[in-house]
């Protein structure tokens, strides 16, 4: 947790940080990726159950507690699993790089660079459909900026090649994001008809 104000203060230098310490996997997901994830999973059910969705046409659309939790523990483990894929595609898109970067150095770099998602999430609070997307928005370009400084830093590609790792990465980062919104609006509606 004490390199989330670094990540945002000085992205460049904490990414170097970051990798200096050679962390393992299980240790990046309990010290770092299970809290951050949290964020959003515990702002959305306080956001819904309490205040409930506004879509901004007047009705508010409220879900009961058991059906937040249920919801709120499957976008949790959707997360979880979206980091853990992140880890392997950025481990595949570096296979034509002579210093191919461990896949424990993907998985930890990946979980990172989710954390403007991450905390992103505190809008849930209030959850305004526009203003998720917009601080969505705001949250997903700030991780295409970690994930094209990082690389370099954290990764041992040069800048130049960054470029090119950074954008198909992030457009696979977007296409995964985009399949954990569609289960999750799937599962939120099929769970408000069905309790």
């Amino acid at each position: 947790m004490n390199h989330v104000w670094g990540l945002f203060s000085h992205p460049d230098r904490e990414m170097r940080v970051i990798r200096n310490e050679n962390e393992t996997v299980a240790h990046h997901y309990t010290h770092h990726v299970l809290l951050m994830a949290a964020v959003p999973v515990i702002c959305a059910f306080i956001g819904t159950t309490q205040i409930g969705w506004d879509f901004g046409d007047g009705n508010v659309v409220r879900l009961s507690l058991m059906t937040g939790l249920l919801f709120g523990a499957a976008f949790y483990g959707l997360m979880l699993a979206g980091v853990a894929v992140m880890g392997l595609v950025i481990h595949w898109m570096a296979r034509r790089y002579p210093q191919r970067p461990p896949l424990t150095n993907c998985m930890v770099f990946a979980g990172y660079v989710a954390t403007p998602l991450f905390l992103s999430g505190i809008v849930a609070l209030w959850p305004l459909v526009w203003l998720c997307a917009l601080a969505g928005a705001v949250a997903l370009f700030y991780t295409g900026y970690l994930l094209f400084i990082g690389v370099p830093a954290f990764l041992n590609i040069n800048k130049e090649e960054g470029l090119n790792f950074s954008g198909p990465t992030l457009a696979i980062g977007v296409l995964l994001l985009e399949v954990l919104l569609a289960l999750t609006v799937i599962l939120w509606g099929y769970g408000y008809h069905l309790f």
